[in-house]
C-alpha cells in the first residue's frame, strides 16, 4: 500500500487544476472571436444614428429634444437590461443570450429602416437597445471562461477595441452609403450583417471549454419550486455582487469615464462640429473617426498597463477624467465660440481614451466576484456609463432647445456628472482595494496538477 507525501502548507483543493483558470489557446481565440463579431455588429447598429442625426431630424420632423429621445430610449433600455442580462448569462449561459440578442438587434435595425413615423422608429430603437444590451456582458463572460485570469484586462480591452471598430464602420461606411442610397436601403442593408453573424454563433460557439464549466447549483434550484428558487437566485446574485465595494467602484469608474465620448459619438458630436464649430460634414466625420481610431490605439495601451500593474487603475481612470474635462473646457470657453482645428483634434484624441478608461471598471468588479457572479457584477458595472450617457444626452437636448442651440451651456452638463463620479471613486477606492488585498491573502496557493507519468 503506497502513500502520498503530505503537503500541509497547501490545501488539497488547490493542488488540482483550477476550473476557473482555463488555458486559452487557438480554440479559445476562435470561440471568443465569434462572440466579439456579434458585439461588433451590435455596435454598428447602436452607433448608426450618430452619423444620421441630422437626416433623422428631417425624416421624422423632430427637434433636438425629440431627436435625443432616440438615443435616450435606446440607452435607457440598454442600461435597464444590464442586471437582467447579467443574471441571464450566469443562469442560461453565453450562447443562448447572445443568440437572442442578435435576433433582437437585427429586427430593431430592420424596423428602424422601415419605420414610417417617429413613434414606430422609437419602438425599433428600443428593440435594438434590448438586443444590444445582451452582447457585451456575454463577450466579457466568454473572456473569463476561455482565457486565464491574468488575460482578463487585455481581453476586455480588446473586446472594447473591436466594438470601437464597429463605430468606425458606422462613420466610414454607413455615413456615405446613407447619403448615396438613402435611408431605407442603408439601414435595411446593414441589417444583413446581423444575419451573417448568427450562423457561426449558432453552429460553433460554446459557453466554456470542456472541464471548465460553472460550479453546480445547490440543491433546490431545479424544477421543484423553480419560481422560488429563481427568485432567490436573482436576489442573492444582485445582493452579493453589490455588497462588494469593488463592484460599486467599478460602476462609478465606468460612469465617470465613458459618457463624454459616448455622447459625442452617439448623437451630439456631428451637430456640435457642424453647427457650433462651422465644419463641413466631411471634416466633422473625420474627427469622429479620429475619436474611434484613438480609442482603438489607447485600448491596447490601457489593457497592457492594467494587466501588468494593477496599481495603475485609479491613476489612469482619474487622469483620463481630468484630461477630458480640461480639453472640453478649453473648447467651450475659446473666444468667439469656434475652437481652432488643432484644439478640436486634441479633444477628439483625448475623447478616444474614455472607452479604454471605462473598461477599468470591470477590472475592479472582476477580482471582487467569483466566476459564478461575473455576469451579474459586469452588468452592474456596465450600467454606470450608460446611465451617465443617457442622462447627458437628454440634458444636452433640453438645454439646446431652451437656450436656442447654445452648445457651450448644453455641454457644460458634462462637468457636473464628472464631479459626481470623481467623488464616488475617491469615496470607494480605499475599501475596494483593501477588500482585494484581503481576498488575495485568503486565496490558497495555486499549484497546477503534475502531468501524468506512466509506471513500469
Amino acid at each position: 500500500m503506497s502513500s502520498t507525501p503530505a503537503t500541509p502548507a497547501v490545501p488539497a483543493a488547490a493542488q488540482a487544476p483550477l476550473p476557473q483558470d482555463p488555458p486559452g489557446g487557438r480554440r479559445a481565440v476562435a470561440v471568443w472571436s465569434i462572440g466579439v463579431a456579434v458585439y461588433f455588429v451590435a455596435v454598428i447598429f447602436r452607433t448608426s444614428l450618430g452619423v444620421a442625426g441630422l437626416e433623422a431630424a428631417d425624416r421624422f420632423h423632430v427637434n433636438a429634444s425629440a431627436l435625443s429621445t432616440f438615443s435616450l430610449l435606446q440607452l435607457l433600455v440598454y442600461a435597464g437590461m444590464q442586471i437582467p442580462v447579467g443574471l441571464m448569462v450566469d443562469r442560461l449561459g453565453t450562447k443562448k443570450v447572445l443568440t437572442l440578442g442578435a435576433v433582437l438587434f437585427t429586427a430593431g435595425q430592420v424596423g428602424f429602416a422601415l419605420s414610417p413615423s417617429y413613434g414606430t422608429a422609437l419602438a425599433a430603437r428600443a428593440l435594438l437597445g434590448c438586443g444590444d444590451a445582451m452582447t457585451f456582458i456575454s463577450v466579457l463572460r466568454l473572456g473569463t471562461r476561455w482565457f486565464p485570469a491574468r488575460r482578463g484586462p487585455l481581453m476586455a480591452q480588446l473586446a472594447g477595441l473591436v466594438g470601437m471598430a464597429g463605430n468606425l464602420v458606422s462613420t466610414l461606411v454607413l455615413a456615405p452609403v446613407l447619403h448615396g442610397v438613402g435611408w431605407v436601403a442603408a439601414f435595411a442593408g446593414s441589417a444583413v450583417a446581423g444575419l451573417v453573424v448568427l450562423v457561426p454563433l449558432v453552429l460553433f460557439l460554446r459557453d466554456h471549454p470542456e472541464g471548465h464549466g460553472p460550479a453546480p447549483r445547490p440543491r433546490g434550484a431545479g424544477a421543484s419550486g423553480a419560481s422560488g428558487a429563481s427568485g432567490g437566485f436573482v436576489r442573492r446574485q444582485i445582493a452579493e455582487s453589490w455588497r462588494e465595494p469593488g463592484t460599486r467602484l467599478g460602476l462609478w469608474v465606468h460612469f465617470t469615464t465613458q459618457f463624454p465620448a459616448m455622447v459625442f459619438l452617439l448623437l451630439w458630436g456631428m451637430p456640435f462640429l457642424v453647427e457650433a464649430q462651422g465644419l463641413s460634414r466631411t471634416t466633422a466625420g473625420g474627427l469622429l473617426t479620429l475619436v474611434v481610431a484613438s480609442n482603438m490605439g489607447f485600448g491596447l495601451v490601457y489593457g497592457q498597463l492594467v494587466g501588468r500593474r494593477q496599481a495603475s487603475r485609479i491613476p489612469l481612470a482619474l487622469g483620463t477624467v481630468a484630461l477630458t474635462a480640461l480639453l472640453w473646457a478649453s473648447v467651450l470657453v475659446w473666444p468667439g465660440g469656434r475652437a481652432p482645428m488643432w484644439l478640436l483634434v486634441t479633444l477628439c484624441v483625448v475623447l478616444g481614451t474614455c472607452g479604454p478608461a471605462s473598461m477599468i471598471g470591470f477590472d475592479f468588479a472582476r477580482p471582487a466576484n467569483p466566476a459564478e457572479r461575473q455576469g451579474t457584477a459586469s452588468g452592474i458595472t456596465n450600467m454606470g456609463g450608460f446611465i451617465a450617457s443617457m442622462t447627458t444626452l437628454l440634458v444636452v437636448g433640453v438645454l439646446l432647445d431652451a437656450t436656442g442651440d447654445d452648445y457651450r451651456v448644453a455641454f457644460s452638463s458634462v462637468f457636473v456628472l464628472e464631479l459626481l463620479g470623481i467623488a464616488q471613486i475617491l469615496r470607494l477606492r480605499g475599501r475596494a482595494l483593501a477588500r482585494e488585498r484581503e481576498r488575495e491573502r485568503l486565496t490558497p496557493v495555486r499549484i497546477p496538477a503534475a502531468p501524468a507519468r506512466s509506471r513500469a
